[in-house]
């Protein structure tokens, strides 16, 4: 039985893990069900490749463009003036990958705070929805969300993997939520498989992040260990069973709310 039509929101089609084979890949994503996909840009000549890599496939791929935390020393006028000129394509539908992550602080965290702060300035002039990072740094993270966050349409905290008051926090403020395969880690996701429970379907998203985060639960796991977009399938059928539902009522719930988030057309 084919999988229900699904949306990958946040997909690294750039890396050079699929150098060899994205076309076959993009294929299989498709038998697979995933019916669109947003490719994440984390700095500016990665945005670039983003966008660029949307227009193979009009309709079906999009991107964001924006500035990881680890890249936030790049993070000047003239990366922000890239980004803007970038937005500006109609494949680009959010700002990000942008946030804070002290997990491993490759940028000063008072670096990384203020090109986080730069890029919701941005997102907020441009009128975008802004796709976030968070690890390690929810209090500053937060405190500085919420400074900005009347001013921004509409935001979501990409692959969260937070605690339970950390989702409270951000459905509080009216944010939404991507879950990964992150949720098909026996060791590592039971956590997020209580909490999933409690995500409103209207806040509720599902993506990737391939070729990271390969679930761990996948039957026949491929040996590279690269994740792929046509997995989003084992991510889809994990967490309906954490909510006691079906995958065809969160394919349909999770795909009208990505649709509706990004402003992506139907298919």
């Amino acid at each position: 039985m084919p999988s229900p039509p699904t949306i990958d929101i946040g997909v690294n089609l750039t890396n050079r893990a699929f150098r060899d084979d994205l076309s076959e890949m993009l294929k299989r994503a498709e038998a697979a069900g995933v019916i669109q996909m947003v490719i994440t840009g984390t700095s500016v000549d990665g945005s670039r490749a983003a966008a660029e890599l949307a227009t193979r496939l009009p309709g079906r791929l999009f991107s964001t463009v924006g500035i990881h935390p680890h890249h936030a020393r790049d993070c000047d006028e003239a990366a922000l003036e890239s980004l803007k000129v970038l937005s500006g394509q109609s494949q680009v539908v959010a700002i990000g990958e942008c946030g804070l992550d002290y997990n491993r602080n490759y940028c000063e965290p008072a670096q990384q705070r203020l090109a986080f702060e730069s890029q919701l300035q941005l997102a907020a002039e441009l009128e975008l929805p802004v796709f976030l990072h968070e690890r390690d740094a929810h209090e500053d993270f937060l405190a500085i969300l919420l400074n900005h966050r009347r001013r921004l349409r509409r935001a979501v905290v990409h692959c969260f993997t937070g605690s339970s008051a950390a989702a409270d926090a951000y459905l509080k403020d009216d944010l939404h939520i991507g879950i990964t395969g992150w949720i098909c880690d026996e060791r590592r996701g039971l956590p997020l498989r209580e909490l999933v429970r409690r995500i409103p379907g209207n806040r509720l998203m599902l993506e990737t992040d391939a070729p990271y985060l390969l679930p761990r639960n996948l039957p026949n796991r491929p040996k590279s260990g690269r994740n792929e977009p046509a997995f989003l399938a084992q991510v889809l059928a994990t967490v309906a069973e954490c909510r006691g539902e079906s995958t065809e009522a969160l394919a349909r719930d999770t795909t009208e709310t990505a649709r509706a988030f990004f402003g992506l057309p139907a298919v």
